[in-house]
């Protein structure tokens, strides 16, 4: 019998969190993230008390696939979202829990191109949420030693991959005006 990979592992054990409407912290295609099943209001209620943020801010999604993403947004934007991690703040989607919508009701939302993210949606069958491993109103974490303890302490699941890895840089964001244009926010 083969002994399951530490990947296979992680990704069963978020799927259980998942499952139970838990938060857990992991590394995603960006920085590292608090997450949940983007659909529930309680993990999300939960992961804007571990931030410390309004729940009046909305938080990034992810996908792990282009049809997922029309199901959602039923729309798929004129711009390369596969080379490089890029948000897109749709207006006017659906199946997401409105506590991580905008006050106009738009969503913003990643298709990514992490393996292990991609898996755990592809399992889970819903998005996720993916906002950045930090109290609110402070800078994000490069590496996994410097998410405070305080994050640590009150997710309910800590991955166990890319404890050592750098991850500079968040995604690009873009807002898909009514025209189908795109204006860049960041």
């Amino acid at each position: 019998m083969k002994s399951k990979s530490i990947f296979d592992i992680e990704v069963e054990n978020v799927l259980k969190i998942l499952e139970k409407g838990g938060t857990f912290l992991y590394p995603t295609d960006t920085i590292w993230g608090i997450g949940c099943d983007a659909t529930n209001d309680e993990a999300i209620d939960k992961i804007y008390k571990i931030k410390q943020r309004a729940d009046n801010k909305a938080c990034i999604s992810l996908v792990q696939s282009i049809n997922q993403l029309i199901e959602i947004t039923g729309f798929v934007p004129k711009l390369d979202i596969s080379s490089e991690p890029t948000t897109i703040i749709y207006p006017n989607v659906k199946n997401l829990s409105k506590k991580i919508l905008s006050i106009d009701g738009s969503a913003a939302i990643r298709l990514t191109s992490d393996k292990f993210c991609k898996e755990i949606i592809k399992k889970f069958g819903k998005p996720i949420v993916s906002t950045s491993a930090n109290i609110s109103g402070q800078n994000h974490a490069k590496k996994f030693n410097e998410i405070s303890n305080e994050i640590k302490q009150n997710v309910d699941y800590i991955v166990n991959l890319s404890k050592e890895k750098l991850m500079t840089k968040p995604s690009k964001i873009f807002y898909l005006n009514p025209d189908g244009s795109l204006k860049k926010i960041r």
